[in-house]
């Protein structure tokens, strides 16, 4: 028998499970419209929250930082890769997150499992919220730690366990999404801080979802509970509502000078392109100069909050942020809500298990959404129910 026989027999598994995956193409620039299967829908599927992904100053940017370096960085930040543009990313991003310092990834992804697996190793324990980012929990299962699961947003359970094992080991990380990506809900992060403060702990909190969202200047969930002045380590993305490619982690100068030392995923990866550098620095101005883009998304998201409280046969999951989610009975059922609000001009997809526990659809706002968009989305979800 082949070596490579177990794939097939895997697959079926997935397809019986109604858990299978293919990609759709978008065609056309980013927006709250697109073109998918040759016509247009309403875009509810995207994390491009203030729509900067389409805005023509990132492209213009990223079009001139092109013609000027290149379309490639060539290497490592430490050997030949770096540009003072990356410096300048840098800097926008710890004065955005009000910080000493910051470091740019290649992806979010790679900073999580960078930050994680350079503080802590096999001497060390982490303890990671059961809803984290696979990102998050990689990183974890990386560092060689030992990795402590907490039920979701549950600090008395978590206060529990380091009250049991916190003296067994050298160093002790908590680690937690500050917006839950398939939920919307928030982490309790003033409690978590006091909770680390009180069991010598470090804290990395990944803002991916909330950088450009939350907070009076968009600086993320950390401004939001007013708690940028506490030690943490903060984990972002420039993907999301920054419009371009990357990642970040921002916090002391000490961390920082640090992670370019002994975060690998740093340390052994070609720099962010010149583009996609100066695409996400155009995008932090921007969310800088324009806070009435983060105060049209919000609208948006209230509006949407309101309609849908009118549609009793829905089960909307507690959001606290630009995710609206609503739970349904099986996987099988999640692709048949998908498929239905597609035909009808709504891109909204299902979100099935393993990503999830329980299937869902998930409705992402945009600040570019029109009323009207809005509107048809809980049109068609009335119709459908």
């Amino acid at each position: 028998m082949s070596p490579y026989a177990w794939l097939e027999q895997s697959l079926a598994t997935i397809h019986r499970a109604d858990w299978y995956r293919s990609v759709q193409s978008i065609h056309g620039s980013a927006g709250a419209t697109v073109v998918l299967d040759g016509r247009e829908v309403i875009n509810f599927a995207s994390n491009d929250y203030l729509g900067l992904a389409g805005d023509e100053r990132l492209i213009q940017a990223a079009t001139t930082a092109t013609q000027n370096l290149g379309t490639g960085s060539t290497g490592s930040r430490l050997l030949s890769g770096h540009r003072e543009l990356h410096g300048e990313l840098e800097s926008a991003i710890a004065s955005l997150k009000k910080t000493e310092d910051a470091l740019v990834f290649s992806s979010g992804y790679l900073a999580n499992l960078g930050a994680i697996t350079a503080c802590v190793g096999k001497r060390d324990v982490v303890f990671s919220d059961e809803y984290n980012h696979s990102s998050l929990k990689n990183g974890a299962i990386l560092s060689g730690a030992g990795v402590i699961e907490y039920p979701h947003c549950d600090v008395e359970v978590l206060k529990s366990k380091l009250q049991e094992v916190r003296g067994n080991y050298r160093r002790c990380l908590i680690i937690t999404d500050s917006v839950f990506s398939m939920d919307g809900d928030l982490c309790p992060l003033p409690t978590l801080l006091n909770i680390a403060e009180e069991f010598n702990c470090m804290l990395l909190v990944d803002e991916a979802h909330a950088t450009g969202v939350l907070g009076e200047t968009g600086a993320g969930c950390v401004e939001y509970f007013d708690c940028t002045n506490r030690q943490l380590i903060q984990v972002g993305t420039l993907s999301k509502a920054l419009g371009s490619l990357g990642g970040y982690v921002a916090g002391s100068k000490n961390l920082i000078d640090f992670l370019r030392n002994r975060a690998p995923t740093w340390i052994y990866t070609t720099a962010l392109s010149p583009a996609d550098t100066a695409a996400a620095l155009s995008g932090i101005n921007i969310v800088k100069q324009e806070p009435q883009r983060r105060n049209q998304l919000w609208e948006n998201i209230n509006y949407l909050k309101k309609l849908i409280v009118n549609l009793p046969n829905l089960k909307i999951l507690p959001s606290e942020s630009a995710i609206v989610c609503f739970q349904v009975e099986s996987a099988a059922e999640a692709l048949k809500i998908g498929n239905y609000l597609k035909a009808e001009g709504i891109f909204a997809p299902a979100i099935r298990p393993p990503t999830v526990p329980t299937s869902r659809i998930r409705i992402s706002l945009m600040a570019t959404h029109q009323q009207n968009h809005v509107e048809k989305l809980v049109e068609v979800l009335k119709d459908f129910g």
